[in-house]
């Protein structure tokens, strides 16, 4: 006993070894609950409430097996028909929504809003703002700035219609010259080649240009071969 006290005095040099021991005894979760049974229960209805919680318990894992098996299974069927996880997230907002608008409070609400809708609109406040905004609005279209602004934005409209009208047949017009010419430049040349003129032209060009192709043969073979009787001339002089 002596010994003990000290171990629990503050005092002594051991007194942290008695704590941690009795957090390294494991506990049991069971036996404390039994023993922390509300009074009144005899054991037998104890055990009897105890062996119902784990049968629900039980029943509990089942049916999280089984509905596991269910949405694998609808997975399937939705992959075979070709829907993707996006369809069923739309799906699944089109539905809450739809069941937001058929429910009590939605519906109170919008009742709600309606009233107040209409009491907001059939104000004195209300009906002096409308009616402040619709003078202003006809003062304003019937000032000259906004009539001024309005035939300038008009006037602006026009002339870039006309401009882009005008390009546009400028186009059109040089697009249309261009193949008339293409489709001339091609029927005539055949014509004119075989018109007599143009023949007399090519003769003569042929003509000239083999008098000047045989004229430079025969200068260049008069430099290349000279005739046998002549020779080289010697110079005698003497040094």
């Amino acid at each position: 006993m002596e010994s003990a006290s000290q171990d629990i005095s503050l005092n002594s040099p051991n007194k942290g070894l008695l704590s941690d021991a009795m957090m390294d005894v494991p506990v049991d979760n069971a036996a404390a609950a039994r023993t922390a049974a509300p009074e009144g229960l005899s054991a037998a209805e104890e055990e009897e409430l105890r062996a119902e919680i784990a049968k629900v318990e039980e029943e509990i894992g089942t049916l999280r097996q089984v509905l596991a098996a269910k949405e694998r299974h609808c997975g399937e069927l939705k992959r075979k028909l070709g829907l993707t996880p996006l369809d069923g997230l739309k799906q699944n907002l089109s539905k809450s929504w739809h069941d937001v608008q058929v429910s009590n409070a939605y519906v109170r609400t919008s009742e709600k809003l309606g009233e107040w809708n209409d009491k907001v609109t059939q104000s004195d406040l209300y009906l002096s703002a409308s009616s402040t905004l619709e003078d202003w609005n006809e003062k304003l279209t019937q000032s000259e700035a906004y009539k001024k602004t309005q035939e300038t934005l008009s006037q602006a409209g026009q002339k870039t219609s006309a401009a882009l009208s005008n390009v546009g047949s400028v186009i059109s017009r040089k697009l249309g010259d261009m193949s008339s010419y293409s489709i001339r430049h091609s029927i005539s040349m055949p014509a004119m080649r075989n018109s007599a003129t143009f023949k007399s032209f090519e003769d003569r060009v042929g003509t000239i240009k083999s008098r000047v192709v045989g004229s430079r043969e025969n200068s260049t073979d008069g430099l290349q071969s000279p005739s046998a009787g002549d020779k080289a001339p010697q110079d005698n002089a003497p040094f």
